[in-house]
């Protein structure tokens, strides 16, 4: 890789963490390239980006973006995208799938570094499309419990 292309890769990769809300590092050792592949295909259905990137370039990229402290050792595949959740969810729900071998070793998320745990307890959030859901169907149970007492009268005088 000449210079200009790192600088070019460098100054792409922190336009792309400023314009995300959640970054997570993970360790793929053990993967073979099928399993990425799936893990980028499930990443991609959710808006989430998958890269692996070298650990310097990755390092000044979130130094040029404002982020300090992440520790980038070993191998390091970096999972980047706007929704927390749907990204925890991503990662999380595909270490399981492939019996642990991705392990998260940290991430940024809403502008603090956080650790493993906090990542999985994210993943274990309702989506947003499942608030959704819940918050329609508490809004429709009054009306739901009025229209089924109704009926329950129907039948009572009928009888």
């Amino acid at each position: 890789m000449t210079k200009a292309e790192k600088t070019a890769l460098i100054e792409n990769l922190t336009a792309e963490f400023k314009a995300s809300n959640a970054i997570a590092v993970c360790d793929y050792k053990g993967l073979t390239v099928k399993q990425l592949e799936v893990l980028r295909a499930n990443a991609r259905e959710q808006n989430v980006k998958v890269h692996v990137i070298k650990n310097t370039l990755a390092l000044i990229a979130l130094k040029n973006f404002g982020v300090e402290g992440l520790e980038l050792k070993e191998n390091n595949i970096f999972v980047w995208g706007e929704d927390q959740i749907s990204l925890a969810k991503t990662i999380c729900k595909f270490s399981d799938s492939v019996g642990g071998k991705l392990v998260v070793k940290s991430g940024y998320f809403e502008g603090e570094i956080v650790d493993a745990k906090h990542i999985e307890a994210v993943s274990k959030l309702p989506s947003k499309e499942e608030l959704i859901g819940m918050l329609l169907s508490v809004w429709t149970a009054p009306a739901r419990y009025f229209v089924t007492g109704l009926d329950n009268l129907r039948k009572q005088k009928e009888a």
